[in-house]
């Protein structure tokens, strides 16, 4: 009889830690590009817990609660820290914890932590490896100021400007290769203007008068 209790005595301990025991499994890594991350913890429980309560938090010596999540038949309520942005969302066996808005200062290891409150006895998942949330730098974009004039007006009245001082330049060349041209002709040209005979220079009359023959006026004189 008393060999039967010690037997007994011996399995029910084990059958307690088998029943309430909860095993969470964490992605080990987690590169954050866009300031937002996704961090689900999958967890597995035998007990017969029927409220719960799953947090995220963050450390090696998981300091920081992040936010937490609790649900149990009937209600389900959330709240996250003020230096976070998060919510926690529970699905089935998991917990999904997202977080937005993420700096790079926010960079480090976050651990889940399942328990399982009511009724006793009160269990929690043992500490996991964690999920090491690389936040990376988002570069500083500078925005040019935009002009209020739409680029399409700016680039049409930019494409007639330099058509019409393409076309006045090609008219300018070409004017100006025809006057260097006539200027050339012209230059060619004999000067014919008439000149007086050397006989007529110093004369007081015209050049076009006849000339008077003195001689005939000589032989009539006494």
């Amino acid at each position: 009889m008393l060999l039967g209790i010690l037997v007994v005595l011996c399995f029910i301990p084990t059958a307690d830690v088998t029943e309430n025991k909860i095993l969470v499994a964490q992605r080990p890594l987690l590169i954050v590009a866009n300031k937002t991350a996704t961090l689900v913890c999958n967890y597995t429980y035998n007990g017969t817990g029927k409220e719960f309560r799953a947090s995220l938090h963050k450390g090696t010596d998981s300091a920081v609660e992040v936010c937490f999540i609790s649900w149990n038949t009937t209600k389900i309520s959330s709240n996250s820290n003020k230096e976070f942005n998060c919510q926690g969302i529970h699905d089935k066996d998991k917990v999904i914890f997202n977080l937005w808005n993420m700096s790079a200062s926010q960079t480090d290891i976050y651990f889940c932590k399942i328990e399982a409150m009511y009724p006793p006895p009160y269990v929690y998942n043992e500490k996991s490896n964690g999920t090491v949330i690389h936040v990376k730098e988002t570069p500083i974009q500078t925005q040019e100021p935009q002009s209020a004039i739409p680029l399409w007006i700016m680039v049409t009245v930019t494409g007639v400007l330099a058509f019409y001082s393409m076309l006045i330049t090609a008219v300018f060349i070409n004017y100006w290769q025809k006057s260097k041209k006539n200027m050339y002709h012209q230059s060619d040209y004999m000067n014919m203007t008439p000149r007086h005979p050397p006989y007529q220079k110093n004369k007081g009359y015209p050049s076009y008068a006849p000339t008077r023959d003195y001689t005939a006026y000589r032989s009539w004189q006494p």
